[in-house]
């Protein structure tokens, strides 16, 4: 049950009229790097996982140290 080359073709003219030429290219870069992100997500053990949230967490919170610091010096 896969696509034929008449469906794609079809598929294509839709996206170029709702789209138009100029944004498909952007359009399609930016689903690449989606799936992309989703695969890497998927396949990312979630020790891995939670030690970068971990990580953006403590970063998050040094920014706002650091920002508090800085409003009590003035």
């Amino acid at each position: 049950m896969g696509l034929g080359t008449t469906e794609l073709i079809i598929l294509l003219v839709v996206a170029l009229i709702i789209f138009g030429p100029s944004r498909l290219p952007g359009l399609g870069k930016s689903m690449g790097e989606a799936i992309r992100g989703f695969k890497k997500g998927m396949d990312e053990k979630p020790e891995e996982a939670e030690k970068q949230e971990r990580i953006a967490a403590s970063e998050t919170a040094d920014k706002s140290a650091a920002e508090q610091k800085n409003k009590d010096k003035v």
